[in-house]
């Protein structure tokens, strides 16, 4: 259990990343589900949008300053709920709805980066899921950043926690890469 009682901690790659995130800028957790990267991003200072189907997840959160919620079915056909709004990071774990890749590589903000992961082609073989319209093909996540952002890093095998999975993933920011991986490093 995390200090607020969920079983959920944030994944370890969004963790690897989240010094790429500007200071106390902006967070987008697209399809948050109970909200462990919120809670992450808040407890570091950031204010937080997290979009989902439900608010179940997320309820302790709501009304907590620096926290917004935006209940959407991001596949239901309907408007992308962000508009043009940006984001210093956007986060996206265990999600894949292709059609709406464009929209989140176009809410990165400049100097901004995007942290995804999900699963993977090959998947079945741990379990669900098992469906390939859930399941990145090879390099997939690379195509949808190319020419709009600057790969920092990007990986697509094998994990064994939290549970074993095929995923692939990026961390990838808008502008010149350097200022993102100077904060990673710790540079200036």
């Amino acid at each position: 259990m995390t200090p607020h009682g969920h079983p959920e901690i944030a994944s370890d790659w969004v963790v690897r990343f989240a010094a790429a995130v500007p200071s106390d800028d902006a967070v987008l957790d697209l399809a948050c589900g109970t909200g462990r990267h919120c809670r992450f991003f808040l407890e570091r200072g950031h204010p937080v949008t997290g979009v989902d189907r439900y608010s179940a997840g997320v309820a302790d959160l709501l009304g907590r300053e620096g926290f917004t919620l935006i209940e959407a079915d991001l596949e239901s056909g309907g408007d992308w709920p962000l508009g043009t709004r940006e984001f210093a990071a956007v986060v996206v774990t265990n999600y894949l709805f292709r059609p709406i890749l464009p929209h989140i590589v176009g809410a990165v903000s400049e100097g901004g980066v995007l942290i995804y992961e999900t699963f993977a082609e090959g998947n079945a073989r741990f379990g669900r899921p098992r469906n390939p319209d859930f399941l990145l093909r090879p390099g997939e996540l690379l195509s949808a950043v190319d020419g709009a952002l600057a790969v920092i890093a990007y990986e697509h095998g094998e994990v064994a926690r939290p549970a074993p999975a095929l995923v692939q993933r990026i961390c990838a920011c808008r502008g010149s890469g350097y200022s993102a991986a100077r904060r990673l490093d710790g540079g200036a």
